[in-house]
């Protein structure tokens, strides 16, 4: 194989992914002026119906225009050469590989978000506005940028750079010393999450004592589920919209509820909630999480190995001076029909998930409550109740609110 074949195998990978996923929005967007279904006609009512159908379609068309750009943009980075200039850029910096690196993807991502930023922009303070969930302040959308650049600085290049040290020094059997790495900080991170990123973020406090904390401690008590921390943080810092999840494990096992989760829910719905995500722990979906996410990163790493060394990765991107920057960047536009698989699989397994964890809390709590919750949650976001089996299928991670429901009232 040469090299202008592989790159006309890349473009050929990224125009058929975008196509499937044009096509599957196109499908989607068909059915978001469907009539609602007998059992969830109480979730909005007239008006409120048509200002989700208008959100969706204000969504979608947007949605449109950045994918669009974005294929357009990355087409155009490899068609004229752009990773080639980019990588002349750093090593006018440096000789050292890993410094070359570094500063390559230092470009590219900053040179990406700068790009983006604008479209970011105006979903925060334009649509997500006009339909009322943006609380996002200027400020804090320019902290947030700065953070997360910082953040993927630090932690990200710092793992990228420990992996090509590792493959300096390995060699081929460089996969198992960087899955070992990746191993043990999604463990880290998995742990050590709320405490340590989250705050750089949000501000999170104690549930003050009360009904609630007593309720949500007594239904803990009720399944045998150790629960002392239970978290308050400030979602409405930056959207209205609300969620509620578990994080850690063993001693840095802790619940955490937003705060616009408990203003429009009641005491027993958010019972409700925890208790189906406390039936993700009874049933172990967290550890197959956690564990089939570091096996898929060992077969990615070791597949990687097989195919890094082979200059053609770099030469199909134009770069003449082979490296393992380069092959990293060849090898994930070609791995991702792989990705786009196992991320199929594993939705199909959450949403399993999610059946097995409502059961759950039905079986030990009370359904109604649950499906009012939910309901809630929808309108309030609201949600698309009628999305098209085939997205659904693709892209959902849970089922829809009337699979829910449905499997809730059995």
């Amino acid at each position: 194989m040469t090299a202008n074949t592989l790159f006309y195998i890349i473009i050929t990978i990224l125009i058929i992914s975008f196509i499937v996923d044009k096509f599957l929005d196109a499908l989607n967007a068909k059915h978001f002026n469907d009539a609602l279904p007998k059992d969830l006609q109480d979730v909005y009512d007239e008006a409120e119906y048509k200002k989700s159908q208008n959100y969706k379609a204000t969504k979608y068309k947007f949605g449109l225009l950045t994918s669009t750009f974005s294929i357009v943009l990355t087409l155009g980075f490899l068609i004229f050469d752009g990773f080639e200039f980019v990588d002349d850029i750093a090593r006018s910096y440096s000789d050292n590989s890993i410094i070359i690196a570094l500063i390559f993807f230092g470009i590219i991502m900053i040179g990406s978000d700068i790009i983006t930023t604008p479209f970011s922009y105006y979903s925060t303070f334009v649509i997500e506005e006009k339909f009322g969930f943006n609380k996002t302040t200027k400020k804090t959308f320019i902290l947030d940028k700065i953070k997360g650049w910082l953040m993927t600085a630090i932690i990200g290049g710092g793992i990228l750079a420990l992996i090509i040290w590792l493959y300096q020094v390995t060699g081929e059997y460089f996969w198992l010393y960087a899955w070992g790495l990746v191993a043990v900080f999604t463990l880290f991170m998995n742990m050590f999450y709320s405490k340590l990123i989250v705050p750089l973020f949000n501000k999170q406090t104690p549930l003050e004592e009360g009904i609630l904390r007593d309720n949500i401690s007594k239904y803990a008590k009720t399944v045998g589920f150790k629960l002392d921390k239970i978290f308050v943080i400030d979602g409405s810092k930056r959207s209205t919209k609300a969620n509620a999840y578990f994080s850690g494990f063993g001693s840095e096992k802790r619940v955490t509820l937003y705060d616009t989760l408990i203003k429009d829910l009641e005491e027993d719905e958010i019972v409700a909630v925890l208790a189906h995500e406390v039936g993700h722990y009874k049933k172990k979906h967290i550890i197959f999480n956690l564990f089939a996410s570091i096996l898929l990163t060992g077969l990615t790493l070791y597949i990687l190995s097989l195919f890094i060394s082979n200059p053609l990765l770099s030469n199909a991107l134009g770069v003449e001076i082979p490296s393992f920057h380069i092959g990293l960047i060849a090898f994930g536009l070609l791995y991702s029909p792989i990705s786009e698989i196992t991320g199929l699989i594993m939705n199909i397994f959450s949403r399993k998930f999610e059946y097995q964890a409502d059961d759950f809390a039905k079986n030990t709590y009370k359904a109604e409550p649950l499906i009012t919750s939910l309901k809630k949650l929808s309108k309030n976001s609201l949600s698309n109740l009628t999305p098209h089996p085939a997205y659904v299928f693709m892209h959902y991670s849970h089922p829809t609110l009337l699979e829910r429901i449905g499997n809730l009232r059995k």
